[in-house]
């Protein structure tokens, strides 16, 4: 059973390192350094509402030996069709953001001559030919080390801040939350991507169906929940533990984060070394933007791969592998080339850039909630497979919520 589970280990941990990145180290610090610790139970509410859409993509893949797009292609091409739109929506945005947040962090760590945009070509560049040539098992072993890398970092700086500050002066010094246009702004991006975007739950389908070929393995589903279940337990500690590090070194200090992601990264590092000491620059540094690159090599894998099946959708016929190679390639260069186009406009407005692509994922979510819960109960899916009964209700209670908090945020704006 051990080396069994070994086997399967894999795709979750991918899932989580693309989702700890902008949500953790951008949204979740900016939520401890402006609030103090009134986000934590929004932070929480996020994780387990939108716990159960995200692992239906590994419960699907599980259960039919088919992605989630398959899942939708059987709902009808429609379906295809509106999470092509709301992938094509999206993608540009959310790869700009991670992608910015990475180039900042290596700026600031360099101080590189080349320019932002420069770096973010470089950048774009080195990742699409790990894709390209590693394939899959390039990014499962790299996903793991970086990984475990952040986790002991994080948690090593999160002690030292604790140890160092007092808890009872950051809460005494918290002001009510004022449901304000802007503080629901910001609360709509924090859990646009807390943990992350519903759309990785179709990439996650993928992942499993992938690391099921490269192994030659089929996970039972237990084995495979346990896994994803690792990954996204991991990715709700992180997220609390980044929101800690914001509360406890920087809410009520004066300093609020910068716009650009050049001095955003340098203020999110010196939370860091404020909490552990100057010495540890360096191996925080190298852990920060080794979580960075990672969530731009996944989001970069993730998109030409999502893409080229819903393309095989359209043209009723399986892509030899030669030529979905070439299919990766393309969309890939297209993925990269709208990303760079984006940093090149928001190059001194990182945060913008992320408020934005989180928001805009948080209201495409009720839509992708649904889809993956019909996918998941459909009649093809063998009963053993499918969510319990207190699952499908409380995945239709999060779609109610996560719904009605989207139809505020735009009332607030039309009024506001």
């Amino acid at each position: 059973m051990k080396t069994n589970f070994w086997k399967a280990l894999g795709p979750g941990i991918i899932w989580a390192a693309a989702a700890i990145g902008v949500s953790h180290l951008v949204q979740s610090t900016r939520a401890g350094a402006d609030y103090g610790f009134q986000l934590v139970g929004v932070v929480i509410l996020a994780n387990i509402l939108k716990y159960p859409f995200f692992q239906y993509g590994s419960r699907y893949a599980i259960a039919t030996g088919e992605s989630l797009i398959d899942g939708y292609r059987r709902m009808g091409k429609w379906v295809v069709a509106l999470f092509l739109v709301l992938t094509i929506g999206t993608m540009f945005t959310i790869q700009a953001a991670v992608t910015s947040v990475t180039v900042g962090l290596i700026s600031s760590v360099f101080h590189s001559p080349l320019s932002y945009v420069q770096i973010t070509i470089l950048l774009l560049l080195v990742c699409a030919i790990i894709v390209l040539i590693g394939h899959f098992k390039t990014l499962d072993r790299l996903i793991k080390f970086v990984v475990i890398i952040l986790s002991l970092s994080t948690l090593t700086a999160l002690v030292a801040a604790f140890m160092k500050s007092d808890v009872r002066t950051v809460i005494d010094n918290q002001v009510p939350f004022e449901f304000s246009v802007g503080n629901v702004a910001f609360l709509i991006a924090l859990v646009g991507w807390m943990p992350s975007a519903i759309d990785i739950s179709v990439w996650s389908s993928l992942w499993t169906l992938a690391k099921m070929k490269a192994t030659g393995y089929r996970p039972s589903l237990k084995e495979s929940l346990l896994d994803f279940n690792i990954g996204y337990i991991g990715t709700t500690f992180l997220s609390l533990a980044f929101l800690g590090l914001g509360a406890m070194v920087m809410f009520h200090s004066g300093e609020s984060f910068a716009n650009g992601g050049v001095q955003f990264s340098n203020q999110l590092l010196a939370l860091y070394t404020r909490s552990i000491g100057e010495w540890s620059y360096p191996i925080l540094a190298v852990a920060a933007i080794a979580t960075m690159f990672s969530t731009t090599l996944t989001v970069l894998d993730a998109y030409p791969r999502v893409l080229t099946p819903i393309l095989e959708v359209y043209t009723n016929k399986v892509e030899s592998k030669s030529s979905e190679n070439k299919l990766k390639f393309l969309w890939m260069a297209i993925l990269i080339t709208g990303a760079v186009l984006l940093i090149s406009v928001f190059a001194d407005q990182m945060k913008l850039l992320v408020d934005i692509a989180t928001t805009l994922s948080f209201i495409t979510a009720p839509v992708l909630a649904v889809l993956n819960l019909k996918a998941v109960t459909a009649a093809h899916v063998p009963s053993e497979y499918q969510p319990s009964r207190f699952m499908r209700l409380f995945s239709w209670f999060g779609i109610v919520v996560l719904s009605l908090f989207a139809l505020y945020f735009l009332w607030l704006k039309m009024v506001g």
